[in-house]
């Protein structure tokens, strides 16, 4: 290829390619009306060109900012950090995502007392926002409602916007909760407890719950017979649940958590009152974080692929963006086997 003169504009790339500039531009966007093959010969041309895209020309031609929000939502935690190991994780995988689709990442930590639901794209500080963390789910779902009326384009991971799951990029909880049980009942274990908020308040934490409830008592076990006791997701809040348990002598030998944060301080606290786990009591926790690898004992744990979705929200929103069809909104959990639960390790 001959070297140009000066730089390399799209119209250059066209000729080179044999294709309209309006269809380069397109490739560009990674527009699905361009071919595979068409826009991998216009990047490849792009590159050997040292081709880079105007950005502000280009957004001020579409009226978009070309950057994405991100707004992290305080949580409990032991630290200053207010932030959720399990979202610290997802964040790498978000910017990552952006990155390759040629977006920048605006992150706002926040209050979730905050007006936070104020219009990001009317400021055109965004052109979407990415949603992490709500919280009670009640007092959050009023405002989804409001961006929802704003028509303000936006993702969430976790519980479902009511009659808009394409807005939501979550697990299944349900089937995530079942293989908890199931793989306790496997060992053996015949008296349940578990340790999370079941209700609509924490819509995740509920299926999650009913999960297990549904593999008990496919094997006989009546959900009556559970001891179940609220917790929201800190090592502190597991501890205090385990103590509170067993002060009202309740009797169990599996024990399945909502988090790997309830699940490494209710291990604590069973160690702290002499009972053994898995011995004693199988524990299984659900996210995989990363210390749940080096918790004493290993926690085995509901892994949700944090990788998956941060990529799958970055994706969706565009695709919300450019009113496009979402099709991908559920991430199929798996468990990883440690030693909490007294099986050997996968």
């Amino acid at each position: 290829m001959t070297p140009l003169k000066g730089k390399a504009t799209s119209f250059d790339i066209a000729y080179l390619a044999g294709v309209s500039q309006s269809t380069v531009s397109r490739a560009l966007r990674d527009s699905p009306a361009v071919n595979q093959e068409t826009k991998d010969k216009i990047f490849a041309i792009a590159k050997q060109l040292n081709y880079k895209v105007d950005k502000n020309a280009s957004n001020l031609r579409k009226q978009t900012t070309g950057t994405l929000a991100l707004l992290l939502f305080e949580d409990p935690t032991v630290d200053e950090s207010q932030i959720n190991p399990f979202f610290l994780a997802m964040l790498g995988s978000i910017t990552r995502a952006c990155s390759q689709r040629g977006h920048d990442l605006l992150v706002s930590f926040q209050q979730l007392s905050n007006d936070w639901h104020a219009d990001y794209e009317d400021s055109k500080k965004a052109d979407g926002i990415i949603l992490l963390g709500y919280g009670d789910y009640k007092d959050y779902e009023e405002k989804l409602n409001t961006l929802l009326a704003q028509q303000t384009h936006f993702v969430c991971w976790g519980a479902e916007v009511h009659g808009h799951p394409e807005f939501t990029i979550r697990s299944n909880n349900l089937q995530g909760g079942k293989l908890a049980g199931q793989h306790l009942l496997q060992q053996g274990r015949k008296r349940f407890a578990f340790l999370g908020n079941a209700s609509d308040h924490s819509p995740e934490f509920l299926a999650r719950y009913q999960g297990m409830v549904h593999a008990l008592e496919q094997a006989g076990i009546s959900e009556s017979t559970v001891a179940q006791l609220d917790a929201i997701s800190t090592e502190q809040a597991g501890f205090d649940a385990i103590n509170q348990l067993l002060a009202q002598g309740k009797s169990f030998d599996a024990l399945f958590c909502a988090s790997d944060l309830i699940a490494i301080g209710a291990i604590r606290a069973l160690q702290k009152k002499g009972l053994k786990v898995p011995e004693d009591v199988a524990v299984v926790g659900f996210d995989d974080i990363p210390v749940a690898s080096f918790a004493s004992p290993a926690l085995t744990t509901i892994q949700q692929n944090t990788s998956l979705a941060g990529e799958m929200l970055v994706v969706n929103l565009l695709k919300l963006i450019n009113h496009q069809a979402v099709e991908l909104t559920e991430i199929q959990p798996k468990i990883i086997v440690r030693q909490s639960c007294g099986a050997a390790e996968r």
